[in-house]
């Protein structure tokens, strides 16, 4: 499965964009569940934009997906940071 995760917006409004294979990392059942339940997970209620936070668009398996800050579910948040490989 490949994850793509890109981050836009806060303070700075910069980007960072990650990728993690998992047929190619130790954790990778794990991020397979983690994406899964992403992909799965009832949005949250429309909420206005939070000044300074991050958006994710998430590309799984062809799949895209767009979560923001503060909304995002404690196993999304997971995923954001294993992908990116810091703090979501």
């Amino acid at each position: 499965m490949l994850i793509v995760i890109t981050r836009t917006g806060g303070f700075a409004g910069g980007e960072r964009t990650g990728s993690a294979d998992t047929h190619c990392r130790p954790d990778g059942a794990e991020l397979e569940r983690l994406a899964e339940r992403a992909l799965s997970a009832e949005a949250p209620p429309a909420a206005r934009p939070v000044a300074d936070g991050f958006v994710y668009s998430v590309h799984i398996d062809g799949k895209v997906i767009e979560l923001r800050d503060p909304d995002l579910t404690d196993e999304q948040r997971r995923l954001v940071e294993a992908v990116l490989g810091e703090g979501a």
